[in-house]
């Protein structure tokens, strides 16, 4: 099989103002069909940059990483509809980094609005917008967008690989291509006569494409089913390649101890660990150093036993003053107002108003494959072996570590033990690109210990709301949301490109400003706090804070109004968005919620919109003992298509469990510039004894297709509060849940 190729340079070196301006290469720079990157071999075929058919069957070149959320399960589900393949004959290779692969739908979350009103032309717009992902080499996995940006492309993959195989076919046979039918992989005559794709792939390379139109989704054999995960067999027995799993020949292992408090480092001595039996060397790089030794526990050993001396932190050095700074980010001008109805700054007549603090944590991604990357660096080439979200991006700063081009840089994505946005940072691969330099023509992998890992993460922010409301005859009349945290966007987007964009930071205030209630006075500011604490893209983003903020505030107000608490949230959407409705109505019904529960039980609702999805979860909690236990969840979710039901019910449970573990006892600390978490004993997650019972029901309402990684994170944490509230009669204003409620842990 033909090795996977890369794009010899990049044709056009594209800065912000060509994209701003519009006109240093026109509209027909962004609409034109990125280059193939695929360089089959003889007598293979690269049809389309997913599609690469041989002699020996049909890879769909994948432009999405596979970390657990079952991605690459679904995408070969939709190109195996549209080609006319076997579903279990399709196999499945990560692209290498190319500008091909770039996430278009990613691009179109930037577009302003609201989302859930989306109309079919601002949607049709979104996606146009989202072609300039390609001008960034926008090639990431995150934003719950893998099947927003595939459904089409993949099915146009497939349909295109389909009539270049059936063109090769009839010139062949000498009949007309329209006579010529497909299935299971292969050509048929109307004689009967029987041809094998695989027996096609070079004639078929020299095909002229098209897309031709697209299947009906009532003839689909796959979509709309669950389906057997592809990668179910090789994590079951093991067998699956992780990125820790990648042994090229003559491998070396490296571990690494960089500064605590995110500065330089000022001097260290190593000469105990140059002592130890095995180390083969020492590595000093900016703001540390790594060890190079015969296996992984010995250089983590090893470089555990350098004395160093660093540098301050850029930032304040415990979590009191650092929350400090956040505060004061209210006394100055707000970043956004991307929600403004009515009058939020005057309380209306005869109204009772209710106002709310809230805080909540950092909180770290703590994914279980520690963090990890393999390089191997020839002085001419680089080769990474990364479980990574953003190839391009790692290529790029890859190659600038090692004084290559990205030419020079080949990238090779496995299987990711967890990412949840940690794996779209590019510091492992960088210090890993950086240890093989100094240790040129010999492979080394690069291991964080859990510890490493855990206080150098780029973490969710910590996030404090102020909200003020008011409610009249039982319902709310007016609501004024304000939000202060640090910036991931700005962050983030400053690692990966080195610019951060200015203006309304949408993200920031994901989750608050679209929250669909029809109030008819409603206002939400977003301000960024002025912190240097490093911060990036954490599952679900702003969703995961405002979503609490929100939702915890609507159960505040309701109880206010004297109302039912799902059913106050109902009558304020119905009309504003009936795709929300339906799944609070979902939920209702599922859970019984009208019913009689017993004293010692509690339960409570939460909604919210994000990622294109509207999600409602009730969570039941009861008191056993003195002991509180959460014992169930129900959860509707709409997604518009459900592609899979089996893996949107199991990322909607996953998401819901990654909300809980957070709400329940995570939080990252500082004291003296340092993170104070240091591995799993010190920030849990939820086990097996204290997981709830799940519901799930998958709706298809919706008008567009929605996302599934993260929609499931957000309701989570305010759920739970508010049945803490029902139970006990005290509100979560602050989280983790543990330090307020004896919880089960």
């Amino acid at each position: 099989m033909a090795s996977l190729g890369k794009i010899a340079r990049r044709t056009f070196l594209i800065g912000s103002a060509a994209i701003v301006g519009g006109a240093a290469f026109g509209a027909w720079y962004v609409g034109r069909p990125a280059p193939n990157p695929l360089m089959p071999g003889r007598g293979e075929a690269a049809l389309t940059p997913f599609v690469l058919v041989t002699d020996d069957g049909v890879t769909l070149i994948t432009p999405r990483a596979e970390m657990g959320q079952g991605t690459q399960t679904t995408l070969a589900a939709l190109l195996a509809e549209e080609l006319d393949l076997d579903w279990q004959d399709v196999r499945v290779e990560h692209g290498p980094p190319a500008t091909a692969y770039y996430n278009g739908a990613l691009m179109g979350e930037a577009l302003p609005g609201k989302g859930y009103d989306q109309s079919d032309f601002m949607h049709g717009l979104a996606e146009t917008i989202g072609k300039v992902g390609k001008v960034f080499d926008m090639q990431v996995t995150g934003g719950s967008t893998a099947m927003k940006d595939g459904y089409t492309r993949l099915r146009v993959a497939g349909a295109t690989a389909r009539e270049a195989l059936k063109w090769a076919a009839a010139e062949r046979l000498g009949v007309d291509a329209a006579e010529l039918r497909t299935e299971k992989g292969t050509v048929i005559a109307p004689d009967g006569t029987v041809i094998a794709y695989t027996d096609l792939a070079a004639e078929a390379a020299e095909a002229p494409l098209r897309a031709p139109d697209l299947r009906d989704p009532a003839d689909w054999k796959y979509l709309g089913k669950s389906m057997p995960r592809l990668d179910m067999v090789g994590k079951a027995t093991g067998t699956a390649a992780f990125g820790i799993d990648a042994r090229p020949e003559g491998l070396r292992f490296a571990a690494l101890r960089i500064n605590p408090k995110r500065a330089g480092m000022r001097s260290f001595d190593a000469s105990t660990a140059e002592g130890m039996a095995g180390v083969e060397r020492v590595i000093e790089l900016r703001d540390g150093v790594a060890v190079v030794a015969r296996n992984t526990w010995l250089a983590q050993q090893a470089v555990d036993a350098i004395e160093v001396e660093w540098e301050d932190a850029p930032y304040p050095a415990d979590t009191d003053k650092i929350f400090q700074r956040i505060a004061d980010a209210f006394d100055g001008s707000a970043n956004s107002t991307m929600r403004d109805d009515g009058d939020a700054g005057t309380l209306p007549g005869g109204a009772t108003e209710v106002t709310a603090e809230y805080t909540l944590p950092y909180l770290a991604h703590a994914t279980m494959e520690p963090m990890n990357a393999t390089a191997l660096y020839t002085g001419d080439t680089l080769t990474v072996w990364a479980g990574n979200q953003a190839p391009t991006f790692t290529r790029d700063h890859c190659a600038t570590a090692a004084g290559l081009e990205p030419d020079q840089v080949t990238v090779i994505t496995p299987y990711l033990g967890g990412g949840f946005g940690r794996r779209g940072e590019l510091d492992f691969s960088v210090y890993a690109t950086q240890v093989a330099v100094a240790m040129q023509g010999t492979p080394v992998q690069l291991t964080w210990s859990r510890e490493e890992d855990m206080r150098h993460d780029f973490y969710r922010p910590g996030a404090m709301a102020r909200m003020r409301g008011a409610v009249r005859d039982g319902t709310a009349v007016l609501l004024d949301a304000q939000v202060a945290a640090q910036s991931t966007t700005q962050q983030a987007m400053g690692r990966w490109l080195g610019m951060s964009p200015g203006g309304p930071d949408k993200g920031h205030v994901d989750g608050l400003f679209n929250a669909p209630y029809a109030i008819a006075n409603h206002r939400v500011r977003g301000y960024l706090a002025d912190l240097d604490v490093p911060v990036g893209f954490w599952r679900s983003v702003g969703a995961s804070f405002n979503a609490f903020f929100q939702d915890c505030f609507m159960d505040e107000m309701a109880h206010a109004a004297g109302a039912d608490p799902l059913e106050f949230r109902l009558a304020l959407m119905r009309d504003e968005y009936p795709a929300g409705a339906g799944v609070l109505e979902a939920v209702r019904d599922m859970s019984g919620w009208a019913g009689e529960k017993p004293g010692n039980t509690g339960r409570g609702v939460a909604f919210s919109y994000s990622f294109g999805t509207p999600v409602a979860q009730v969570v039941e909690v009861v008191d056993e003992d003195g002991t509180i236990r959460i014992a169930h969840v129900w959860i509707a979710c709409d997604v518009g298509t459900a592609l899979d039901p089996g893996i949107i019910e199991a990322q909607m449970i996953g998401g819901c469990i990654y909300g809980l573990s957070a709400a329940v006892s995570e939080e990252i600390t500082f004291a003296e510039g340092e993170a104070e978490q240091y591995n799993f004993p010190d920030y849990d997650a939820l086990r097996m004894h204290n997981t709830p019972d799940f519901t799930v029901q998958i709706l298809e309402n919706n008008a567009h297709l929605g996302g599934v990684g993260e929609p499931g994170t957000p309701p989570a944490a305010p759920a739970l509060a508010n049945a803490l509230f029902d139970l006990t009669g005290t509100r979560a204003r602050r989280l983790p849940l543990n330090k307020s409620f004896d919880l089960l842990v």
